[in-house]
């Protein structure tokens, strides 16, 4: 078997020659799949509707098809082949799932010509697409079919908790058997539709091990690049509204737990990028290309398969933005480190890698030359942490709220003040509060100060035995955000302060002056000064207050 044929490339020859895949030409296995999934389809019908058990993971369903027709299949023009469906009840449930109905099942496959698409990856497989760019059929190798099949039970727990997803949706498994030669094909989502120009499309797996594209795929009309090649090209990643980043980053972290849980690595994402500024100018020349999809609906009809529509949960209004501006075609609005607009399209791809032996020795052998963390084949576990690192840093990032401009901090200035006030306010009740414990530790109260404080001017040879609460060096209060000071020296003066309800009272017991009384307020951001005569008359005791009104 040539090499050329297991790759799924053309066989060396005419430059036009068609694709060939496991030596049969790829016009044979188009037509064969149209065929084949038009029977089996039709006959699915006639089952009655039930729950699914769980047997019916492991059915498999075999129907042959010579070319010159059955009771039951029709004829055709190719060669005779044997047409196996698995788990036929359990795929049913998941097309019903995601809304789509037998007959547009059927219709969008089996009514026009299968497009084939390049082979943007090493892995070989061919890749078809539907004329209306709803699904992607893929053939794959008999361990991805084998182990999609004993996946099938957790996969289909995983849709039932979570329909909206970023893995691959799969909507049916197949194999068509000829000529001694197997090819397995599964049907699943398309990430990319073809009407929406991709101006960039990256395969990402957050491994920068031989991670760049090769110069062939260079060459090619609509290029895959890799990490490398974004980490160049997009250096600063791409940005998103706080609510999108957060609900992508979130299903992200879902799906590769998911993935961790089954024992799956080397997964990748697929992204692709739309320049909406550049669309603008392409729009004429993309409508004269496009003639022949003309009668393509404007936007997708399978539920929760468009990029938007993976990320959001049920609570928000995915849907609507699609049917506003069916241009988007369910794309993810960003934007570049240069401010341009961009739609994102993207899926996590190639899930059927399991980290079965082949894989730890390939991982055991690449991590005594290189580096064994920049790898992309690894343990599941570390392989996710990795990918999700790699997508929240360099990749995808979030943006920033602006700061408040001094305009409003000036306008903030008075609730600044406050804010300032009170906490000055409450500090200084606060040593007011201990020094007051400390003195009734000591068995004195105020009255008694007071009294005794009396009793020594009628009787001088009595002394108090301790301080007088009120006798102070000197008071300053300052409130740094306002320019509020307040500073009054006055020898052998103690100030005593109370705080009530963002008042601030200050209390002085002088030893000479007259009584008096003074009010601070504040005004439009402007303190102002009140002094008023105090009724109180205490023999040879003077007292002043400020009140502090903010």
């Amino acid at each position: 078997m040539s090499s050329a044929a297991e790759n799924g490339e053309a066989a060396p020859g005419k430059q036009n020659e068609e694709k060939t895949y496991k030596k049969t030409a790829s016009s044979a296995i188009k037509g064969a799949i149209q065929l084949g999934i038009g029977y089996t389809v039709g006959n699915l019908t006639s089952k009655p509707e039930r729950d699914v058990l769980m047997q019916d993971f492991y059915v498999v369903e075999s129907v042959f098809l010579p070319s010159e027709g059955s009771n039951l299949t029709p004829a055709h023009h190719y060669p005779d082949f044997r047409f196996k469906t698995y788990a036929p009840l359990a795929f049913r449930y998941f097309r019903e799932l995601f809304g789509i109905k037998p007959d547009d099942y059927l219709y969008s496959i089996c009514s026009e010509p299968l497009i084939e698409l390049s082979n943007p990856g090493a892995s070989g497989s061919l890749f078809f697409v539907t004329s209306d760019d709803e699904f992607i059929i893929k053939t794959v190798q008999h361990k991805e079919a084998e182990f999609l099949q004993k996946l099938l039970p957790g996969y289909y727990m995983n849709l039932n908790q979570n329909p909206r997803t970023l893995l691959p949706k799969f909507y049916g498994l197949y194999c068509m058997q000829s000529g001694g030669i197997n090819i397995r094909i599964v049907v699943m989502n398309n990430v990319l539709p073809r009407s929406m120009r991709m101006h960039f499309t990256y395969d990402l797996k957050g491994s920068t091990y031989k991670r760049r594209a090769s110069r062939k795929e260079r060459e090619k009309s609509n290029p895959t690049f890799k990490d490398l090649d974004f980490l160049q090209d997009m250096h600063e990643g791409l940005y998103f509204d706080t609510e999108t980043y957060n609900a992508l980053m979130k299903t992200l972290q879902r799906d590769c737990r998911v993935l961790e849980s089954f024992k799956i690595m080397d997964y990748s994402l697929l992204l692709g990028i739309h320049f909406l500024d550049h669309s603008i100018k392409e729009k004429e020349e993309e409508n004269s290309q496009n003639v022949p999809d003309a009668k393509r609906p404007g936007m997708q009809k399978v539920l929760y398969s468009t990029a938007m529509e993976s990320i959001q949960g049920p609570g928000k209004s995915g849907d609507g933005i699609i049917t506003e501006n069916p241009d988007t075609m369910g794309g993810i609005p960003a934007k570049s480190h240069r401010g341009e607009k961009l739609l994102l399209f993207m899926g996590i791809i190639d899930i059927l890698q399991s980290y079965r032996l082949m894989k730890k020795l390939e991982h055991s052998w690449k991590a005594l030359v290189y580096d064994g963390d920049t790898v992309s084949v690894h343990r599941p576990s570390f392989y996710a942490d990795r990918f999700l690192k790699f997508m929240n840093s360099r990749v995808f990032k979030k943006i920033q709220a602006l700061k408040a401009s001094p305009s409003k901090k000036r306008c903030n200035s008075i609730a600044a003040l406050k804010a300032t006030s009170q906490e000055i306010v409450s500090s200084i009740s606060q040593e007011w509060k201990d020094e007051k414990r400390d003195l009734l530790t000591e068995g004195q109260s105020f009255s008694s100060l007071d009294e005794e404080a009396l009793g020594s001017r009628h009787r001088p040879d009595l002394v108090p035995s301790t301080p007088s609460l009120f006798e102070a060096a000197s008071l300053a209060t300052t409130i740094s955000s306002s320019s509020l000071y307040v500073n009054e020296h006055q020898p052998h003066d103690r100030p005593t302060l109370y705080s009530n309800s963002g008042l601030l009272m200050v209390s002085k017991n002088k030893s000479k002056g007259l009584p008096s009384s003074s009010t601070f307020t504040l005004e439009e951001g402007t303190i102002y000064l009140t002094t008023e005569p105090n009724t109180l008359e205490v023999q040879d005791d003077n007292a002043s207050v400020l009140d502090v009104y903010l």
